[in-house]
């Protein structure tokens, strides 16, 4: 998605550029650690990364630390449109496995060969078994809020990123910002998706004339306002929002 996912930087910076050059100040109410930010360079790939990231971010607050290559999920697609969505990453993640970003970074060349193993620890995984440590099957919730269908159940959601036909479970709008909300408050990221790009939400913040944002961690590298992060204004997030992603347990988080 890097070529759609530029023209929706360009169009946040001609919305937002006159507030929010790197020189503006934000207020962080809630941010998260994260590994390194990483670069999709020309792949459509944000869906893996922003998957990849969120989960990243809900090891180390765990007291973990795993950094995982979104170059090893988009070989595992097996598809020549690289567009999907977030729980496409999840899927992969539970049929094909993952690896470490260190044998598979962003600019690992085509001619590298795809690891057959994964060496953590003095001991040896399949790229399956190593996924399966990282995250569980059924750990994360898939969610959304489609109006034109009855709530609390699941839904197929008709973007064309979907075409795995995935559903997701469909929550009333204000009960779902409630959700996200409380998950950042009680310090678990979520994974964001809209028609044109995904990142992972890793905190909460204002300016000085009290406008609220979401913290993102993007996936176009660190030469980028603000070192990589996007200040998403609140209002935008959810106009845009086609999906979101969090554990079960920041989800339930009363």
């Amino acid at each position: 998605m890097r070529i759609q996912a530029s023209i929706f930087m360009v169009v946040v910076l001609l919305l937002f550029g006159c507030n929010d050059k790197p020189s503006k100040e934000y207020v962080h109410d809630v941010l998260l650690p994260m590994t390194p930010i990483k670069d999709q360079g020309q792949s459509q790939l944000c869906w893996a990364y922003a998957m990849l990231a969120t989960i990243e971010t809900e090891h180390i607050l765990r007291g973990d630390s795993v950094n995982l290559s979104a170059v090893y999920v988009g070989r595992m697609l097996k598809r020549n449109n690289q567009r999907a969505m977030g729980q496409t990453a999840l899927n992969i993640l539970q049929r094909d496995g993952v690896v470490g970003y260190d044998v598979l970074p962003d600019d690992a060349a085509k001619e590298l060969s795809t690891p057959k193993w994964v060496f953590m620890l003095g001991a040896r995984y399949t790229p399956k078994e190593f996924a399966h440590s990282v995250c569980a099957p059924d750990e994360y919730i898939s969610l959304t809020c489609w109006p034109d269908s009855p709530y609390y159940k699941k839904v197929e959601v008709p973007v064309p990123d979907n075409w795995e036909h995935n559903r997701l479970l469909n929550i009333p709008l204000d009960t779902l910002k409630a959700h996200v909300d409380r998950a950042l408050q009680h310090r678990h990221p979520v994974c964001w998706e809209s028609r044109g790009h995904a990142m992972s939400i890793v905190g909460l913040a204002h300016d000085s004339q009290k406008q609220r944002y979401y913290v993102m961690k993007n996936s176009w590298g660190t030469d980028q306002p603000h070192g990589g992060l996007v200040y998403m204004p609140v209002d935008k997030m959810w106009r845009d929002m086609i999906a979101l992603y969090m554990t079960k347990e920041a989800y339930y988080n009363e």
